[in-house]
Parts: structure tokens; sequence; C-alpha cells
């Protein structure tokens, strides 16, 4: 009988130990206002719109356990055909947002737009983990916005979100550095909202190019109440 409760003991530690270390993922996950996503929707720049994009924030955010929430990916779109657009920064909220680990990133968008907190260290996705930069293998530091620094559309014209995200094959999608690292020391280079357009062999928007200038089709999401 004793040997028994010896084996038993350390059995019934470990599944102690494990019981309280999931219960703090689980309220930091219910806490959580904003996350990059751990994957693309695996389409290049055809999200299937907004609502498309809406929805891999709202589904990733559920696995998360913070799916309570109406998420909204951080991407704006561009006037088209009588459609007005609409601007990113319109789209998530007031904030505040906390990442999975529950720093705050921002306070309201105005701080978002200025001098927030995102940081390779901060940035982390639904699962709390830090997303590979630059330095990384594979480098996937590339998040799609379609937006300028101040989170505004561009005007109608040279396409800057893939046909508002729609299409795989036509136009560009301005790209945003998760990690704050450029390949040059200005601010612009450095921008987690407005670095540079996607560019590849396909011309911009497939899988294919988002790999190649150092992405994977990755957004921003933010929890709008």
């Amino acid at each position: 009988m004793k040997n028994f409760a010896r084996i038993m003991a350390p059995a019934a530690a470990l599944a102690a130990i494990s019981f309280v270390a999931a219960q703090p993922a689980q309220a930091q996950s219910a806490a959580t206002s904003f996350f990059v996503t751990s994957n693309g929707i695996g389409n290049g720049g055809n999200l299937g719109g907004l609502a498309g994009a809406d929805n891999q924030c709202q589904t990733l955010a559920q696995a998360a356990g913070a799916g309570a929430k109406t998420w909204r990916a951080y991407l704006s779109t561009q006037e088209a055909s009588g459609t007005p657009a609409v601007n990113a920064r319109d789209r998530i909220g007031k904030g505040p947002w906390q990442n999975a680990k529950g720093v705050v990133i921002a306070k309201d968008v105005a701080e978002l737009h200025g001098a927030n907190g995102l940081t390779k260290q901060t940035a982390l996705n639904e699962k709390g983990e830090v997303v590979n930069g630059r330095g990384d293998t594979p480098n996937r530091h590339d998040a799609l916005t379609g937006s300028q620094p101040d989170g505004t559309a561009f005007a109608a014209g040279e396409d800057r979100t893939c046909k508002n995200w729609t299409s795989s094959t036509q136009g560009a999608a301005m790209l945003g550095h998760i990690d704050r690292i450029g390949l040059r020391d200005d601010d612009a280079s450095k921008s987690w909202n407005s670095s540079h357009p996607s560019r590849g062999a396909d011309g911009g928007c497939s899988q294919a190019d988002f790999k190649s200038t150092g992405g994977d089709g990755l957004m921003y999401c933010f929890a709008a109440n």
C-alpha cells in the first residue's frame, strides 16, 4: 500500500501542476484584445474582402478563448466604383488593447498611431507567441494593412489593397513590420503599419509574393468592443 502511494503521489502532483499551469493561459486569452494572426488565410491578397479578414480574426480568437469579443482586421480599403474608402483606424474600436500576456500596446486610437508599445516582443499572436521577424527563418514580419501611417486609406489610383482584399493576382498590398525592423534606419522602414508595398514575380498579391517579400499574409486583429 505504501509503494502504491509513492507511485501515485508524483502523478497526482504532476496533474495538479498541469491543471494550475493551464488556468492562467485561458484567463489571459479571454482578456486579449489585440493579436497578430498566427497564420494567413493562404490565398494571397484574396481574403474575401473585409468580411473574410474579420472572420479569420474571429475564428482564431475563438480558438484562443477570446471569441466573445467582436474582432476586426486592421485593414483599409480604397474608393472604387463609387464605393467609399474604409480606414483601418475607424474599424477597430476605441481601445485600450492588450496582447495575450496582458501587456497594453495602446490605450486608444491616437496612441496606436503615435508612440504605441508595439515591438517584436509585444506584437504576439493569439497563442501568445512571438512572430518570426527579420533574421529568423522564415521571416514573417510583414503584416497586411493597406494603410497609410495614420491608419487611413490610400487615395483611389495605385492599388495598395490587392483590389480591396479580393485578388491574389492584381495589385499590391501595403505592409507593416510586426517586429519594427526595417532595411533602412528610418521611421518609415520600421513602421508597424505602413513600411512598404508587397512585390514579387506575380505582381505582389499572391501568397508566393507575400512570402518572398518577407511575410505570410498575416494581419493585425483588434477587439472592437
